[in-house]
């Protein structure tokens, strides 16, 4: 199986049944009234978070879901069957939108949430309504009507708190295994991580948070090199971002060099991701000599121009790794509760979500109409792989 996040598909709800034109008939009645029955509306489409998907690969097969149309009404008053809903189930962390208007219709991140995306058509009704004191032969009656039909576009973001940023061997999948039970891919080369990692990190009992690893973004992401800009969007739902910084990287470029192109390529990406709150990680102090580690901790610190506290750690020894998740739990802890307490934050967090995907989004479609102009392409299939198994999951 392969790890697909963006899918397109068409959907359409059903026909609302006629209305019958029917009178009654039976023996020994000379003149029998209107008996026509109403249609039965339409099946409405509706789209079902599921916690059992963490991929979109099936709608890469299916493109197609058309709910069941409406019966059409009977003599002796008979009402037709109503078609059923169909319900499409999608990974939860999916946004819907609109392709033909570029609407966001719906976010669905709890299991069992629903959402209706294309309404079922109205009966149409038979010629029993239409009777009257002055009309007692009516030959009236409506059709149903047609069911919504909408082009969507699904885009599947990995629910966390946390997410990680960094280029390519800062330790981030490596930091992952050390604090959680997820097993991400680990090597001495770069780009190991191919697709999203996730882990559950258990700080106390009943206390955890969950974690998102995400494939590393080298120099000119922004503008489609490597696959960093591809999965930036997956970091549109962390309440914190953790910049990690390789203190002792495996080419040419200097730590503080790796740390400034890092928050450029955020910056490119989404101006209002780039504003999320941001920790400063500076990884792999057991491999730097003694004699030279603050000074290339505070190279780091005085490019980024960083004013916050810095977390020196060992991710593969773990040392400073426990400090640092009881105080992401803190502040986690600490955001949770003024969401729950504050509308005016909820609101403002929902207008920052929506800012960054709308920016995030835009410029993956400015990349991609370039590529195209230029004979190029930027879509799913040129990150398809067969190798490219999915890694989601969740782990305590």
């Amino acid at each position: 199986m392969k790890f697909v996040d963006e899918a397109s598909i068409y959907v359409r709800a059903g026909k609302g049944g006629n209305g019958a034109l029917s009178f009654w008939r039976e023996k020994f009645v000379a003149k029998g009234g209107p008996d026509g029955g109403d249609g039965g509306n339409g099946g409405s489409v509706i789209l079902v978070a599921d916690e059992a998907l963490n991929t979109l690969i099936d709608f890469r097969f299916t493109k197609k879901y058309i709910a069941e149309s409406g019966e059409s009404g009977q003599g002796r008053d008979m009402t037709g069957a109503k078609g059923a809903d169909l319900e499409i189930k999608v990974p939860i962390g999916t946004t819907v939108i609109d392709e033909d208007t570029g609407e966001t219709l719906g976010d669905l991140v709890r299991d069992g949430q629903t959402l209706k995306v294309a309404q079922g058509g109205h009966h149409g009704l038979g010629n029993t309504r239409f009777k009257s004191s002055t009309n007692r032969a009516p030959r009236q009656t409506t059709k149903g009507t047609i069911g919504e039909e909408r082009t969507l576009k699904l885009e599947m973001k990995v629910l966390a708190d946390v997410g990680l940023l960094g280029l390519p061997n800062a330790g981030k999948s490596t930091f992952i295994r050390a604090v959680s039970s997820a097993k991400p891919k680990v090597a001495d080369y770069p780009f190991t991580t191919l697709v999203p990692n996730l882990g559950v990190v258990k700080v106390k009992k009943h206390q955890s948070f969950v974690i998102a690893d995400i494939p590393g973004i080298i120099e000119g992401a922004s503008e489609g090199a490597g696959l960093g800009i591809r999965f930036l969007k997956h970091l549109v739902r962390n309440r914190i971002l953790l910049h990690i910084v390789d203190l002792a990287p495996w080419d040419d470029i200097t730590p503080a060099e790796a740390a400034v192109i890092a928050v450029n390529e955020l910056h490119q990406f989404s101006p209002a991701l780039a504003g999320r709150d941001r920790w400063l990680v500076l990884n792999k102090t057991d491999m730097v000599p003694e004699d030279e580690l603050e000074e290339r901790c505070q190279s780091v610190i005085d490019a980024l121009g960083w004013e916050g506290k810095a977390y020196r750690i060992s991710a593969i020894s773990g040392e400073g790794t426990e400090v640092l998740c009881l105080d992401l739990m803190t502040a986690l802890d600490e955001k949770r509760e003024l969401l729950l307490e504050s509308p005016e934050a909820r609101e403002k967090e929902k207008a920052l979500r929506t800012l960054i995907d709308e920016e995030g989004r835009n410029r993956i479609m400015a990349l991609r109409e370039r590529r195209r102009k230029e004979g190029k392409f930027l879509d799913d299939d040129d990150f398809d792989e067969d190798d490219y198994d999915v890694e989601v999951e969740y782990v305590s």
